[in-house]
């Protein structure tokens, strides 16, 4: 009887101790995540729709609510362009993006209201092939 007990508080052990916690694996990566995402260095994480049309030099980002913010044209805009070349079929194709940026509201006239400065690209998406939303640009 006692070596039936011994037996299976043992069996229980090495079952405890041999297991793998897939819980402590998510918890690290949604820590480095919120350190990406919520860093507290005055910077927003944004997400939207980016274009870069090269012709008139300008760059913009539409948030899903259909916020759009002008992009400061730099190298890291430019590094984020060379990234998402990879999900267009066109140069007017809009993808998605998560971008952590630094916000400002622009003063110059005719421009959009807010302006951002890309600092840290996060997540580069493809376009949703379902999503029918094409623009196209003329002169």
């Amino acid at each position: 009887m006692i070596k039936q007990i011994f037996t299976l508080l043992f069996c229980a052990s090495l079952f405890v101790s041999c297991k793998n916690d897939p819980k402590k694996e998510a918890d690290n990566i949604d820590e480095s995540a919120s350190k990406t995402y919520d860093q507290n260095d005055g910077l927003i994480t944004l997400k939207g729709d980016f274009i870069y049309d090269k012709n008139q030099n300008a760059a913009v980002i539409q948030t899903a609510n259909s916020t759009i913010y002008g992009v400061v044209v730099d190298d890291n805009m430019k590094a984020l362009n060379d990234k998402v070349k990879a999900f267009k079929k066109e140069d007017t194709d809009m993808v998605p993006v998560t971008v952590r940026v630094r916000r400002f509201e622009s003063n110059e006239e005719n421009t959009w209201k807010y302006r951002v400065e890309i600092k840290e690209t996060i997540k580069v998406e493809a376009p949703n092939p379902e999503q029918n939303d094409v623009i196209k640009i003329e002169n």
